[in-house]
């Protein structure tokens, strides 16, 4: 792994990029997506690669967004058109942070201030830009970005507890890896290392910051490349401008999608091996150097994308995880896939007690109110869709049960509000973050959408 640091600061909206980056190779085709994406050597960040035998991609002239379809193994995507979620409430448009030139995909908010990273190419633009925004009034407003240079795709972005870093998911290969910024100026970001080569050059699809017993780790998934198998590496941050890797393990079927990390447990989406649990120091026997495996769930239809461990403060339960399924869908216009609920009370032996679907669309990324009780879950053309996930998720009346047993959330009235954007036109939303002053929305077509939070 090789570490390139330096640059100015990025000026205006006309960000420069920081540091020297390894000169963008070319890419074996055709790739296999869950998601089409458009016609360069690059992947969307939350989409995972699979097997071919799984996944069979269809370009056509239009597949920017919206013209490029796929067949896949399981349920078929289902049309825009579809959407009904019964009764329930909007959450309450305040405005949107326009952005035309990229594609949007993730979120981050820190205080007064956002940041989205951007995917694929619209137009000529290609996703290399981190936007920084200013959301200290209602108005989003772009105040700067942050270009890296040769990147086909900025992923994830995350802001440390402490404020003092920000970390950026980088793809494609031959140039994958993470850029690490100081945050000493929140809208001023520089770069202090921006790694090239070794193992994380395939691309890092999604990477997240976690304290663990007062050291700063970033959780780094790895794509999978020809002959290469998807992977977790996690980087010792002590000294950002010099990571560190102290963990290194391939895993996933076919893929490795993301991670949660709390409370010394390591939460792996991996993908139709299901949801693994990991002992990194909470449970007394892991470390972050030397995971130890405690259990792993495969529920129902595979495709683990996401994970949210839920922490209730008014209850002290801590016995549900969220876990999020990314079926197939076409970028723009359909997506699938159910949010599931695993009960960990028995956390060797978790079981899932619930689902949530919402005809039409598919769910993507959570961000959780826990003070409040509600889960804000991206749902691509379906907007945010907001959850009741306060007390006992996994007991419900044999009314409110689907035909498998599992509770039926919808059927047990936990569905509680919707989210567009304010828009009549279609929206194809990637992300959500929810703060005590405002619900944030990453869509891909139209930027950064600012709503009100759910109320009890």
């Amino acid at each position: 792994m090789v570490h390139h640091g330096g640059g100015p600061p990025a000026c205006g909206h006309h960000a420069r990029p920081h540091g020297t980056i390894r000169r963008a190779g070319s890419c074996p085709w055709p790739y296999h997506v869950t998601h089409p994406f458009p016609l360069m050597p690059m992947r969307s960040p939350r989409t995972p690669f699979v097997s071919m035998s799984s996944i069979r991609l269809v370009l056509t002239a239009t597949a920017m967004l919206t013209g490029a379809l796929l067949a896949a193994c399981g349920s078929d995507p289902v049309s825009v058109g579809a959407l009904g979620v019964g009764s329930g409430t909007t959450l309450t448009h305040v405005a949107i942070g326009n952005v035309s030139d990229r594609y949007t995909s993730e979120l981050w908010v820190r205080g007064n201030t956002a940041y989205t990273s951007s995917w694929g190419i619209r137009s000529v633009a290609r996703g290399n830009a981190v936007k920084i925004w200013d959301v200290s009034t209602d108005q989003p407003r772009l105040v700067d970005s942050v270009i890296v240079e040769n990147a086909s795709t900025t992923g994830d972005v995350q802001v440390s507890d402490d404020g003092s870093i920000m970390l950026v998911a980088i793809e494609s290969n031959p140039n994958g890896g993470v850029a690490i910024y100081s945050m000493a100026d929140a809208r001023k970001p520089q770069l202090l290392v921006r790694t090239t080569g070794g193992e994380m050059q395939y691309g890092v699809h999604t990477a997240e910051l976690a304290r663990v017993n007062g050291v700063l780790y970033a959780f780094c998934v790895v794509d999978p490349s020809s002959n290469v198998a998807s992977r977790l590496v996690v980087l010792d941050l002590s000294n950002p401008a010099t990571p560190r890797t102290v963990f290194s393990q391939a895993m996933g079927r076919p893929n490795l999608h993301d991670v949660f990390v709390r409370d010394g447990l390591l939460f792996t989406a991996e993908w139709n091996d299901g949801m693994g649990i990991w002992d990194i120091g909470g449970a007394g026997n892991g470390s972050v150097a030397q995971p130890r495996r405690i259990s792993r769930i495969t529920t129902l239809g595979g495709q683990v994308h996401n994970m949210w461990w839920i922490h209730d403060p008014v209850t002290g339960n801590k016995q549900y995880v969220l876990v999020g399924q990314e079926g197939p869908g076409s970028i723009g216009s359909t997506s699938s896939g159910d949010i599931h609920v695993v009960d960990i009370s028995n956390i060797q032996l978790p079981v899932e007690v619930a689902f949530y679907t919402m005809p039409g669309a598919g769910t993507h990324n959570f961000s959780v109110d826990e003070a409040n009780g509600f889960a804000y879950a991206a749902y691509y053309n379906g907007g945010v869709q907001v959850l009741d996930v306060r007390g006992d998720l996994g007991n419900c009346a044999p009314g409110q049960r689907g035909a498998d047993g599992r509770c039926d959330l919808q059927k047990m009235g936990r569905w509680k509000a919707r989210y567009a954007g304010g828009l009549s036109a279609p929206v194809y939303v990637w992300g959500v973050h929810w703060t005590p002053t405002g619900v944030f929305a990453s869509d891909m077509l139209h930027g950064l959408f600012r709503a009100s939070p759910a109320k009890r």
